[in-house]
C-alpha cells in the first residue's frame, strides 16, 4: 500500500494507526537510506556523498534501497512511505513486484485542503526528543508549551512557517501529480487508487479503516466482533458516505 498526501495532510498520523491497531509493516524510505548511510555500506557511501553535494539518488538506487527491504519481509501486508516520488520510481517499484508474482494493491491520496493544512502547521508544537506532536486546536498538551509526559519544552518544526508551506507545497504538486496520474490511468499499474477527504486525521480515519480492512480482510475478526459480516456493514455504511470515490 502506498499513501500519498499534500505536507502536514496527516500521512504519518493515519500510517501509525494502522500500524498500531493492525500490525501493519511500516517501511519508510527515508529511514532505509539513513541505516544505510550509519551501517556505511556501498549504498549509504554512495548516497551520503551524493545528498553532501546537494543532489538526489538516481531512481535505480532508491529503489534498490526500498525492494532490498521488501524481499526481506514476510508475506505481512505494507505501507511504504517516501517512495516512489516519481515516476519512474513507480515504474521501478511495479516491475520488482511482478518480478517475485506480487503486485501493489492500494494506493490512498489523502486529500486535505491548503488553507486547513496551513493552519494546522501553524499550530502544530512538537517534543523533539520523542517525537510526539501536539497541535493547540484538537491535541493540545495539558500544560502550554509542556511535553506531557517528560515536561519538558515543546519546539517548532523548522519548515512549519508559511513560506517554507508553500514551497514544499509547489514541490509537492510538481512531483507527485504526475505520479498520480500514473497510478489512476489504470493501465500503468494494477493498484486500485482511492482518494479519501476531509480536514481533519480523525475525519479521515474511519474511511482509511474502513478501506484498509477491505484490502485486509482477515484483520477483521479480531478487530469486530462481528468478524467480517460486521465490516461489511460498516463499509457499506461509508461507501455510501462522503470522500470515498473510486473504492471498488
Amino acid at each position: 500500500m502506498l499513501m500519498f498526501g499534500k505536507p502536514g495532510a496527516g500521512k504519518g498520523t493515519l500510517s501509525a494507526r494502522l500500524v498500531k491497531k493492525y500490525n501493519i509493516d511500516f517501511v519508510s524510505a527515508g529511514d532505509l537510506l539513513r541505516q544505510n548511510i550509519a551501517d556505511k555500506t556501498e549504498i549509504g557511501r554512495m548516497a551520503e556523498s551524493i545528498m553532501a553535494s546537494g543532489g538526489l539518488l538516481p531512481d535505480k538506487v532508491m529503489a534498490q534501497v526500498v525492494t532490498q527491504r521488501l524481499d526481506d519481509m514476510s508475506s505481512e501486508p505494507w505501507i511504504l512511505d517516501g517512495f516512489p516520488r516519481t515516476v519512474a520510481q513507480g515504474q521501478l517499484l511495479d516491475a520488482h513486484l511482478r518480478s517475485g508474482g506480487n503486485s501493489l494493491s492500494l494506493v490512498v491520496n489523502l486529500d486535505v485542503p491548503d488553507d486547513i493544512i496551513l493552519q494546522r502547521i501553524s499550530e502544530r508544537w512538537i517534543h523533539r526528543p520523542s517525537g510526539r506532536i501536539y497541535n493547540l486546536s484538537y491535541n493540545p498538551p495539558r500544560v502550554d508549551g509542556r511535553d506531557d509526559v517528560t515536561g519538558e519544552p515543546l519546539t517548532k518544526r523548522p519548515d512549519d512557517s508559511p513560506e517554507v508551506f508553500t514551497r514544499r507545497l509547489e514541490a509537492f504538486y510538481s512531483s507527485t501529480s504526475p505520479l498520480i496520474k500514473y497510478y489512476t490511468s489504470g493501465k500503468n499499474s494494477p493498484a486500485d487508487f482511492v482518494t479519501l477527504s476531509g480536514n481533519t486525521s480523525d475525519e479521515i480515519w474511519p474511511k482509511l479503516e474502513a478501506l484498509v480492512l477491505k484490502y485486509l480482510p482477515q484483520k477483521a475478526g479480531s478487530v469486530f466482533p462481528a468478524g467480517v459480516e460486521g465490516l461489511q456493514s460498516r463499509n457499506q455504511a461509508l461507501h455510501h458516505g462522503p470522500g470515498l470515490g473510486g473504492l471498488p
